[in-house]
């Protein structure tokens, strides 16, 4: 789609919502502003149960912002239609990623559960504020996302990796990078790990497992987040029959607001 969208930071919820609705793929890094995005799984019914206990035991990686029940495709922070209003999605049979589309309505059953899942995204404007700099923002890309070496907790059926996203900070502002995003723990908190990738068994951060790589320059110190493609890696690991995730980086763009997910 040809969709030239000159501020997306300025836009709604509902607006950019209607964009993707309307057939625009991008990645939502930087759009709506002061408003929270979230990571987006779907799963039968009948593993619902069994994912959220996941969840729970990962909270860092996986903190559930909100859920929509079997036959409901809005939640109490997102009004929209879960089929539709997210940019891309990617839908799984058996643990493998078989589509990359901008709608899911041919895909969507009545016994799905749908898990809205923070996102990194929303503490970016309070990073920015302290003047800590953005780089995928500043580039117009996607966020780099990497596997790890570090196991999930398992619940039930489901185990895998964490999945971690990528900033480079200078290292002057680590601190503060740190100090911001720790009062954001209902999404993903402080970093898991500042500093050498090998710690993660990342061998190559110009090639990320999800999105794209960013510049890495001079004095500048990689730092890793927990990150909400995590349910998406325990997916691809534990092989459910069916499943429905957000295309990485292309988030739920709902009607929260970021400040509610900041702790004084």
């Amino acid at each position: 789609m040809g969709t030239t969208v000159t501020d997306p930071a300025a836009l709604t919820p509902r607006e950019a919502r209607s964009l993707f609705r309307g057939g625009l793929i991008t990645p939502t890094a930087g759009w709506s502003a002061g408003w929270t995005q979230a990571n987006l799984l779907v799963l039968p019914r009948e593993m619902a149960l069994e994912f959220m206990v996941f969840a729970q035991r990962n909270a860092r990686a996986c903190p559930v912002l909100d859920v929509a029940l079997a036959g409901e495709v809005a939640a109490s922070i997102f009004d929209g239609d879960l089929r539709t209003d997210l940019p891309a999605y990617r839908v799984y049979r058996d643990g493998e990623p078989v589509a990359e589309v901008g709608e899911v309505r041919e895909y969507w059953r009545d016994d799905l559960v749908s898990f809205l899942i923070g996102c990194s995204f929303t503490f970016e404007g309070a990073l920015l504020e302290a003047g800590v700099p953005v780089r995928h923002i500043e580039a117009g890309t996607n966020v780099p996302m990497y596997l790890t070496n570090r196991e999930c907790a398992p619940a039930g059926r489901f185990a895998g990796p964490l999945v971690v996203s990528m900033r480079p900070v200078p290292a002057r502002q680590v601190g503060d990078a740190v100090r911001v995003t720790a009062r954001y723990p209902a999404v993903h908190g402080a970093p898991v790990h500042v500093g050498d990738p090998a710690g993660l068994g990342i061998t190559d951060l110009d090639r990320p497992d999800f999105g794209e790589p960013v510049e890495i320059r001079a004095g500048e110190t990689p730092v890793f987040w927990a990150c909400g493609v995590t349910p998406q890696a325990a997916v691809m690991r534990s092989r459910p029959a069916f499943a429905i995730g957000h295309a990485p980086g292309h988030m739920a763009v709902t009607d929260a607001r970021d400040s509610a997910y900041l702790v004084p």
